[in-house]
């Protein structure tokens, strides 16, 4: 592997001295190349550095063998039948045509001398090698390989450059324009912009690839400028991970990620619906509009990413700003709902722009008179105790975090503290939380998105004695059949199940006791378990 890497920069520096790239065009494809695979030649003509005519042209110099285009030739299936798949998958050879005495063989490696000797014994006819790209060959014996191996009819290069070949990148595929369109058409949540891969999106939380090439690492990068251009966030030299929120006029707002994997840029987009929903359409019940409404105390909305925490979390804002009178002060990374001023004022602050980091933004909230203050994402120890000491203290404190279930939330928050300061932090979420909400977007049935499934937990005297007790972990096993402050996502899934509107078997994907949920299913007789 390493003698081949060396080949190929050897190679491609005798490209750069003939003057058919650049040094920075080979750099490029060497990097896309360590990542992705491929010959070098081939690689630079998957980046449209390079024509096929003049890699042919070289290739057939470097090698001293005649070079050939394989998308131009069609080959007879007898042919093609006197070396067997695997001799021609082993060797990445492919033969085109035969006299009496000698085949012609289409090779990437026409020095091979081993493959020759082996191959002239096996059909007993001297070999002329023809040297072609890597990329053709591949797609050439994938093609044979998908079609059964055996051909009755002339294999045609045209039509497996039709099918199969790469096309190669232009730097704009209509420019990221073109693909915010395509995301809010196609009512995706997200679209994910890799090296190596099409754009794709995700949708239903499946990713779908868009049609056409695989995008290059310069072309990541162009999308990189462009967004930061119009955003007016700066040059991108120095970017490894950037998060902001981008509105467009004709398609609405989207919060962007850019960040680097293996030396090259990615770009994740999320589209955030400028309407703000209502509890009642995301599924939630309205007992959920009282806990927001409560002058003071800690609500949590917890689960994975992507499973629609900080849409949750903007429909509990628009409830108090709908229907109470106050200072709602947010510190959000980014901003993705931009909420009017109703009957309260709602002050939002973007970190990186309004302030420097969540921590810096909180340690002065309290000098800007909030009623209600929205923590977009909690994250470290000291916003945790300014968000509890704020709950304390007369403020409503709502938050997303992280965490696979209501009760790993409350224990999350305790353990992200020293030793010697959790027992007075368990105390103090004791008397201060109102309500966890975990959530899952589960696919509905008939495919037409995904339903909240979510699991409750509310404060009460008794839950408030397990979590002073250090008992947090008993709450799942005491209030199993659920209960006023507790309901488990099982007996959530279990509903939607029973209802018609989830499959059984994406129900069991989401159970915390999966012998629990089968139980529920059946109970209600009106879905057949798997």
């Amino acid at each position: 592997m390493e003698r081949k890497k060396q080949t190929d920069r050897k190679l491609g520096e005798v490209f750069v001295e003939a003057k058919l790239v650049s040094g920075d065009q080979l750099n490029l494809a060497l990097r896309h190349q360590s990542q992705f695979g491929g010959r070098i030649g081939s690689v630079l003509l998957e980046l449209g550095y390079l024509s096929t005519e003049n890699l042919l042209e070289f290739l057939g110099k470097f090698f001293g063998v005649p070079s050939a285009d394989l998308y131009k030739l069609t080959i007879e299936p007898a042919v093609l039948g006197i070396l067997p798949f695997e001799k021609m998958a082993k060797y990445r050879v492919i033969p085109v045509a035969q006299g009496v005495k000698n085949v012609f063989l289409a090779m990437v490696e026409p020095h091979d001398v081993a493959a020759i000797a082996d191959l002239e014994f096996f059909l007993g006819k001297s070999i002329q090698p023809l040297v072609v790209p890597a990329a053709q060959m591949d797609a050439v014996l994938t093609f044979l390989e998908q079609g059964g191996e055996e051909l009755t009819e002339p294999l045609r290069g045209e039509e497996v450059q039709r099918q199969l070949s790469p096309v190669p990148a232009q730097v704009s595929q209509g420019g990221i324009r073109e693909l915010l369109r395509q995301l809010v058409d196609e009512q995706a949540s997200d679209l994910l912009l890799s090296a190596g891969v099409a754009p794709c999106l995700k949708k239903n939380n499946e990713i779908i690839r868009l049609s056409g090439s695989c995008l290059t690492p310069a072309q990541v990068e162009e999308y990189v400028r462009e967004l930061l251009a119009e955003t007016r966030k700066g040059s991108h030299d120095a970017v490894q991970d950037l998060d902001f929120g981008y509105t467009m006029q004709e398609f609405g707002r989207f919060r962007i990620n850019i960040f680097k994997q293996r030396n090259t840029y990615s770009i994740a987009v999320r589209s955030v619906v400028e309407d703000i929903p209502s509890l009642e359409s995301l599924g939630l019940p309205d007992w959920v509009a009282d806990y927001a409404l409560k002058p003071q105390g800690l609500i949590l909305i917890t689960g994975p990413t992507g499973h629609g925490k900080s849409t949750t979390l903007a429909a509990l804002v628009d409830v108090i700003n709908s229907r109470r009178k106050c200072n709602v002060i947010t510190i959000e990374d980014p901003i993705e709902y931009l909420h009017k001023h109703k009957l309260s004022n709602v002050n939002q602050r973007e970190v990186g722009k309004d302030t420097s980091s969540f921590h810096e933004g909180l340690r002065n909230i309290f000098r800007q008179a909030p009623d209600v203050i929205v923590i977009g994402e909690m994250r470290d120890p000291e916003s945790f105790a300014i968000a509890i000491q704020a709950a304390e203290t007369g403020h409503l404190v709502l938050s997303t975090l992280h965490a696979n279930s209501s009760t790993s939330t409350l224990e999350r928050i305790i353990e992200i503290f020293s030793q010697d300061k959790q027992q007075q932090i368990r105390v103090q979420v004791a008397e201060s939380f109102l309500l966890i909400l975990n959530q899952r977007l589960v696919p509905r049935k008939d495919g037409s998105g995904r339903v909240l499934a979510y699991e409750k937990l509310a404060n009460s005297s008794r839950i408030r004695n397990l979590i002073r007790e250090g008992k947090t972990h008993q709450i799942r096993t005491l209030f199993h059949q659920s209960a006023e402050e507790y309901q488990s996502m099982d007996v959530s899934l279990g509903k939607l199940c029973r209802d018609g509107v989830i499959r059984v078997e994406e129900g069991m994907k989401y159970s915390d006791n999966l012998a629990f949920f089968r139980e529920l299913v059946s109970r209600g007789g009106k879905t057949p378990l798997v």
